[in-house]
């Protein structure tokens, strides 16, 4: 994986946790100061700043202090490297069931007498 592109391990392990997918949704709204996002999930700031870390080391996010008021914004062209690596595994999967559906319909036209071997 070349230097510039995103870590899919780290984006993955930031998605795996449904507060920091939440926190993530919530930024598709726009940006949100970090009070906003730990709202929701009734924890404490110092746990929330942990799941806002790991979601920003992922690249997911980014975040700024403006005085007293740390903002977070979420960073969606992250998420290109993830739709392409589930369009690279789907084109994978259909060509494989494709085939496996082509190969089964021979077997039943073959079992009729019905198929180019009969």
């Amino acid at each position: 994986m070349a230097k510039h592109d995103p870590d899919l391990n780290l984006i993955f392990q930031a998605l795996s946790d449904p507060t920091r997918r939440n926190m993530l949704a919530m930024l598709g709204q726009g940006a949100q100061p970090v009070t906003v996002l730990a709202k929701p999930s009734g924890m404490a700031l110092p746990t929330v700043m942990r799941h806002l870390s790991v979601l920003e080391d992922a690249g997911l996010i980014s975040s700024e202090k403006t005085g007293r008021v740390r903002m977070c914004r979420a960073k969606p062209e992250t998420l290109a490297a993830v739709d392409d690596w589930l369009a690279q595994q789907k084109a994978l999967w259909e060509g494989r069931l494709d085939r496996l559906e082509e190969y089964a319909m021979k077997l039943m036209e073959a079992e009729r007498g019905t198929g180019p071997e009969a």
